[in-house]
């Protein structure tokens, strides 16, 4: 996250990884957070007692179930047009999978969740309002294991399903004068803005650093022991957590700029040592490899790093012939798509076809090889094959979107519309779904659809004076009454969301 609503303290024994010199170097920052710290509870932070009551059904007063869900869905708008969302179907699908996995074993979910990617290399996570929980790609490459990658979403679900912001808009209601959305608006400001999100904190609410410190420390035992609990019940390693804690704190112990994971959630020394205790109390578990977490760890390597396609190549090219690398599939795959990259897709098509025997229905393979069929001008191909996924997975992101996507190279723009146009409909919030299909309409000659679909892009990113003039437009160029009703219909909708967010913007 850029900045997470997680707790600096200026208690030595809350200090980054134990170190009362780390906490003297960062007593600026710590001195500017003292809100922060209150809001969202940290991505990590000391483990508590296992006795520690649930005290996460408090919230409900100042924020009703249905009010959060709100606020979560103005959240997104502010996330879309201002940080770099990742709109990749194939991580999508596996991220999404395995926070409802963890869901699934959780307790206190009270509506569905979103998970999504950023592409921000610092190692960081955090949940927001209405069970918005962003993951940063460089949490995900740091992670060794899909338990370590998952303790980190078991904790955030927790945050959520214990509606620990919602606790927090609770014990200021009384004290503050700031309204609710206008708190939840700078909140989620300084998700997006941090600069401008602390200075609308800071000047609108009064609270002790200590106050903050006390309020996030319980929250982080909560957390904790909760999350650990449904990482347990969900089938992973307890350990993951443990592990996480131990290498992080290890690896930059004395380093003189921590990642930012260690800035917005320490570790001190008892935290690393409860974690492993209640992982142990639970029992370590010896798990195989995830195939697919180490097919989403290269995809992202190569599609969304910094280094080139033609370093990607040589690195895989040596753990392959090393043969050290944790899974040689997805090496294999990761040289496949550094090839891809480089335009060298017949020795990129030989590998995939080699994988797509031992994985035919592993959607990391599909998609690649649409990719690679798209790419030697195979569109039959790859709508053949899609077409028979589509049989057994009629909603799946990864099949739709890719399916539509290759109609739409063929320039069969009808059969792209009738894909895409109801997975639209049906899944509102994916921009990527919108965007082709803007594509299409605009290809198709449609213009009037093309106007509507761009608005509902537009109004994705919060963007709704925009998303009403591309209404306004599309009105202009039709004379069909029914149209006209929805157009008109969707513009009285847009302008009741734009009072509403200019509410949350204070």
């Amino acid at each position: 996250m850029g900045l997470e609503w997680q707790g600096y303290s200026a208690d030595a024994r809350w200090g980054l990884i134990g170190d009362r010199d780390n906490v003297a170097r960062f007593s600026p920052l710590i001195a500017s957070l003292p809100l922060l710290v209150t809001l969202m509870g940290a991505t990590f932070h000391a483990q508590g007692s296992n006795q520690l009551p649930d005290i996460g059904t408090a919230g409900v007063a100042a924020l009703p179930i249905e009010q959060e869900v709100r606020y979560g869905n103005a959240f997104m708008r502010f996330a879309r047009a201002g940080l770099p969302i990742i709109d990749d179907p194939v991580l999508n699908e596996y991220i999404d999978d395995l926070g409802q996995r963890l869901l699934t074993n959780a307790d206190g979910v009270r509506f569905p969740f979103t998970f999504f990617l950023i592409n921000d290399p610092s190692i960081n996570a955090a949940a927001f309002l209405g069970g918005r929980v962003k993951v940063h790609t460089g949490l995900f490459l740091y992670a060794e294991s899909e338990s370590e990658l998952a303790s980190v979403l078991a904790h955030e679900i927790t945050h959520v399903t214990q509606r620990h912001i919602a606790r927090y808009m609770e014990a200021q209601a009384s004290s503050s004068a700031m309204t609710l959305a206008g708190l939840v608006g700078s909140i989620a400001l300084a998700v997006i803005n941090p600069t401008a999100g602390i200075a609308a904190l800071q000047t609108t609410l009064g609270l002790s650093m200590q106050s903050a410190i006390n309020y996030t420390r319980d929250n982080e035992y909560e957390a904790d022991r909760i999350g650990m609990k449904t990482l347990y019940d969900a089938g992973f390693d307890p350990m993951g957590m443990a592990n996480f804690f131990q290498k992080l704190a290890a690896e930059y112990r004395y380093a003189s700029k921590p990642p930012e994971m260690l800035l917005t959630h320490p570790l001190p020394e008892t935290r690393i040592s409860e974690a492993r205790a209640r992982a142990g109390s639970y029992g370590a578990r010896a798990l195989p490899p995830s195939l697919d977490f180490w097919l989403a760890k290269v995809r992202i390597q190569v599609r969304y790093g910094t280094e080139t396609p033609q370093a990607l190549l040589t690195y895989f090219d040596s753990r392959l012939q090393k043969g050290d690398y944790p899974l040689k599939d997805a090496a294999i795959y990761g040289k496949a798509l550094a090839l891809l990259q480089l335009k060298r897709t017949d020795e990129a098509d030989t590998l995939m076809q080699e994988l797509a025997t031992r994985h035919p229905e592993d959607l990391f393979v599909v998609d690649a090889l649409t990719d690679i069929d798209l790419a030697k001008g195979r569109s039959a191909q790859a709508i053949a094959r899609l077409e028979r996924f589509r049989t057994r997975m009629p909603d799946n992101e990864v099949v739709v979107v890719n399916l539509g996507n290759a109609y739409l190279e063929a320039g069969n723009y009808k059969k792209s519309i009738a894909i895409l146009d109801p997975y639209a409909r049906e899944h509102d919030e994916n921009s990527l779904a919108w965007s082709l299909l803007s594509d299409a309409y605009r290809k198709a000659g449609r213009m009037t659809d093309l106007h509507m679909a761009r608005a509902e892009t537009l109004s994705l990113r919060g963007d709704y004076q925009a998303a009403i003039d591309e209404l306004i437009v599309a009105r202009g160029t039709t004379s069909d009454k029914l149209t006209l009703a929805r157009i008109e219909a969707r513009i009285t909708q847009l302008e009741r969301a734009k009072k509403d967010l200019d509410s949350l913007k204070g």
